[in-house]
């Protein structure tokens, strides 16, 4: 399938594996690819992205602010964290125990010395979405914005993230193909300028390398 993907896609991923070893982190998560994606220039991402009001430097940060508290908190969402507050219980104050403890990012997962980093079964679903909604709308190759739908699509950590900051999967498709159509959504989901031409169907998409 890597094969299939253009200089764009392939940048997010070699970009997530980075981020996972700058973190030390025993796996690649589909967190890694959305922190690595929120540093794309001139792709169809991140053109939906600007179009969203999401590519600015501040906003950049914020959502990845926002995605790394999330995953310090072993993945609940703030909805969790909201739900354990009506119980009396503060998440972020359980956390914060625990790493002082344990380190910062304990809760996190292992950590990771050294040796090829495998991609958790999340992000591998990440990755197999892209493909899909790249066939469903007929593009010839996969790039970051089927990487970008793909995580906006599927339910999860990066998906609530992006929501909270207005990037939802039917913005991110009426700026790319001009409707919010299903499309777009990965059917197995529920188990900065404007870019250069890529390899989609229709002229949308970046030249595969």
């Amino acid at each position: 399938m890597f094969e299939r993907f253009t200089k764009g896609a392939r940048d997010v991923v070699r970009g997530a594996v980075d981020k996972a070893e700058q973190e030390r982190a025993p796996q690649v998560d589909e967190g890694h690819l959305l922190l690595a994606l929120l540093e794309a220039r001139g792709t169809r991402a991140a053109f939906a992205l600007g179009a969203l009001g999401a590519a600015t430097d501040a906003r950049r940060a914020a959502i990845g602010q926002d995605l790394t508290s999330a995953r310090r908190r072993a993945g609940l969402s703030q909805a969790d964290a909201e739900a354990l507050a009506g119980l009396g219980i503060d998440l972020d104050e359980i956390v914060s125990r625990v790493e002082e403890t344990h380190g910062v990012g304990a809760l996190t997962g292992g950590r990771r010395l050294g040796g090829r980093r495998p991609f958790t079964k999340e992000a591998k679903g990440v990755l197999e979405s892209s493909l899909r909604i790249a066939l469903a709308h007929r593009d010839r190759s996969i790039g970051d914005q089927h990487l970008l739908l793909a995580l906006a699509t599927r339910p999860g950590t990066p998906m609530e993230v992006l929501a909270a900051h207005g990037v939802t999967v039917s913005g991110v498709e009426r700026v790319l193909y001009g409707s919010d159509s299903d499309a777009a959504s990965d059917p197995d989901a529920d188990s900065d300028s404007d870019p250069d031409s890529d390899g989609g169907g229709d002229g949308r998409g970046e030249a595969a390398s």
